[in-house]
């Protein structure tokens, strides 16, 4: 079959069999990052998969609510009927009812709070984890171009925003009800009194309105200057061996300073912009109050208000002044947490480019044949192609050493196998089958690669090798290690497998990380195993043990070798010498050694002093020196 790959990308957020990479232009599947609608959407999506809990914050904030608006009516009787007229039963029972008031308010107050940090950490953790399982779904070349403390700034700080905005719902629900509620008692009490003290709220909204406007972009930059700050911190800690090993602290710090200047000055504009719109919606209520002293004292001097009527009429007015105030950090808090949902939407809107076929077909129950067809790449963004028509079959249990010069599209041909990578041309068949045909988990069980960029994780010994089976004995991981050289150095560690390893394995020599990638991918058992350089930093002593371990691990077994050490390319059956894009000769090592002055050019190359390998017997550019027996290079 060669069926192309699947162009229906699954919902956002829904992982697959396994995370898929693809070398192709991802598909934007929402808005831009200037619409602020995508943002709101997003939030409110967030909010229906908590509707429980927010109707249990609403309904809190309501009984709040009542509870808040009438303690002014309360209070109002209290003093009309218990000290004006000089009733100390209705004083005292009115004073009683105040006292039921604050306790209803305090129990749902906590209920209410409660409710709005349940929303809240869900709905953040919720988001955290539909980020992180897209960010494994999304093909390499994503990665390629994104920046790790930009991916983290969205995990964190982002996150933060919208987690901070979602507990002031309760409260938001709550000012809403205050603002209607109130201005309908006031209008009920006084309707020429409520207008003058309420004539000033349009002027309020087209204050908060303005004010949304211009904090949106501002805080839209703040986060972004603050995800700049996170990508130099990132790689300053990634690479803190490299910057101290030039020395070039001072120009890091520099470059951090700046950075921190650049977010402190976004910092300020936002503050800028609260600064001038705040005193507005402080002022308001101002007037209110005042209106509430100057008319409301003279209709009760003349005796159109009672004082209990205006005390009810003043507490009202005192009651609107706190929601107005928050107007404004609402709006604020609103804008930085839908530009923090824009910049995630980024993220969750791109879809990746490699998914698995609608109607995936499976793998043969053994085999590991190889084979490519007019296979054709180019990577995301480039004019040219890093193969192009590149023919090849690896037979099952065949070893094939690639060799080409630098660039020659080695590498990428090892990608492009376990699908890390979709081909832009042709196509690659394992035992017959397309890869764009199988499921990418079953794939990625049946390849394993090893790469000369050896990554391990904050684990023990053990953890990191059993990463593919976690299930595997503890004499099926000592085999492992065995076969890469490796039992020997673990069990010096002080708690030998049960070694926690520190973060990318530093605290290991290059060549002890690479011997556990190494044992990590034997123990896998795949049927087509790739080593990319994956014995480039092991010392020559250990590098010709590995070697024997090799020949062990190889045998019957499909094997694609990436390497520039002569002794360990003559390990291969076969060895495919690529240029071009293409691979334009093929042959045993020695063959390629006697007949292939490319071939030795490129050794030469990677040896220029030549003669270093211990079982080699080539010098730079030169024919093949016999070995024992005269066969040339011996394996």
């Amino acid at each position: 079959m060669s069926a192309g790959p699947a162009t229906t990308p699954p919902p956002v957020g829904q992982p697959p069999d396994e995370p898929g990479p693809a070398g192709d232009t991802p598909v934007p599947v929402a808005a831009a990052s200037g619409d602020t609608g995508a943002g709101w959407r997003l939030l409110r999506s967030s909010w229906l998969t908590e509707r429980r809990a927010l109707i249990a914050g609403a309904l809190s904030a309501l009984v709040w609510t009542v509870a808040k608006i009438s303690v002014p009516v309360v209070a109002g009787r209290a003093v009309d009927r218990g000290i004006i007229h000089g009733g100390h039963a209705a004083l005292v029972r009115w004073c009683l009812v105040l006292v039921g008031l604050g306790v209803i308010q305090a129990f749902t107050t906590g209920v209410r709070r409660y409710s709005a940090f349940v929303v809240a950490y869900r709905v953040e953790t919720d988001l955290r984890q539909r980020l992180f399982t897209h960010l494994q779904r999304l093909h390499f070349a994503f990665h390629d171009r994104s920046q790790t403390g930009q991916l983290l700034a969205r995990s964190a700080s982002d996150l933060q925003q919208i987690s901070a905005f979602n507990t002031w719902l309760p409260i938001s629900v709550a000012n809403s009800v205050i603002v209607a509620a109130t201005t309908v008692i006031l209008l009920i009490i006084d309707w020429k009194l409520a207008i003058l003290t309420l004539v000033a709220l349009p002027a309020l909204v087209v204050v908060a309105r303005r004010f949304s406007h211009r904090v949106h972009p501002v805080s839209l930059d703040l986060q972004s200057q603050i995800a700049e700050l996170s990508v130099l911190a990132e790689e300053t800690v990634s690479g803190i061996r490299v910057i101290k090993g030039f020395g070039a602290e001072p120009m890091f710090a520099g470059r951090m300073g700046a950075r921190a200047r650049n977010v402190y000055e976004r910092a300020m504009a936002v503050v800028r912009v609260r600064a001038n719109y705040l005193p507005p919606l402080d002022f308001v209520p101002a007037i209110g109050v005042t209106a509430v002293v100057w008319f409301g004292g003279r209709q009760t001097l003349d005796h159109h208000l009672s004082i209990g009527q205006l005390t009810t009429f003043y507490l009202y007015v005192l009651a609107l002044i706190n929601p107005l105030r928050m107007t404004g950090m609402l709006v604020a808090q609103a804008q930085r947490a839908v530009a923090a949902a824009q910049r995630i939407l980024q993220v969750l809107s791109t879809a990746p480019a490699v998914v698995d076929h609608p109607e995936p077909v499976g793998l043969p129950a053994s085999g590991g044949e190889v084979r490519f067809e007019g296979v054709r790449f180019r990577y995301d963004g480039s004019n040219e192609d890093v193969l192009d028509g590149f023919e090849l079959v690896i037979a099952a249990g065949e070893s094939v050493a690639l060799v080409g010069a630098t660039a020659s599209g080695k590498t990428t041909i090892a990608k492009l196998v376990p699908r890390f990578y979709d081909v832009t041309g042709g196509r690659i068949l394992l035992d017959g089958v397309d890869l764009r045909d199988l499921r990418l988990r079953e794939l990625r069980r049946a390849v394993s690669i090893v790469f000369e960029d050896t990554f391990l994780f904050t684990d023990t010994v053990r953890g990191n090798l059993a990463f593919a089976d976690p299930e595997a004995s503890d004499d099926e991981v000592e085999r492992a290690a065995r076969l890469a050289g490796a039992h020997d150095f673990i069990t010096a560690l002080d708690e030998g497998y049960n070694t926690v390893i520190g973060e990318r394995g530093f605290s290991l020599s290059g060549g002890q990380r690479q011997r556990l990638a190494l044992a990590r991918a034997i123990l896998a058992d795949p049927r087509v195993l790739i080593l990319d350089d994956a014995t480039s930093a092991v010392d020559p002593i250990k590098d010709q043990e590995i070697r024997a371990a090799l020949g062990q691990v190889m045998a019957g077994r499909t094997t694609i070798v990436i390497a520039h050490r002569p002794a360990t390319i003559a390990l291969a059956d076969r060895v495919v010498l690529i240029a071009g894009g293409r691979a334009v000769a093929e042959g045993s090592h020695d063959e390629l050694l006697a007949g292939s002055a490319e071939y030795r050019e490129i050794l030469a190359r990677a040896d220029p002093e030549g003669g270093t390998d211990l079982d080699r017997g080539v010098t730079a550019g030169g024919p093949p020196t016999p070995g024992p027996g005269g066969g040339g290079w011996t394996r």
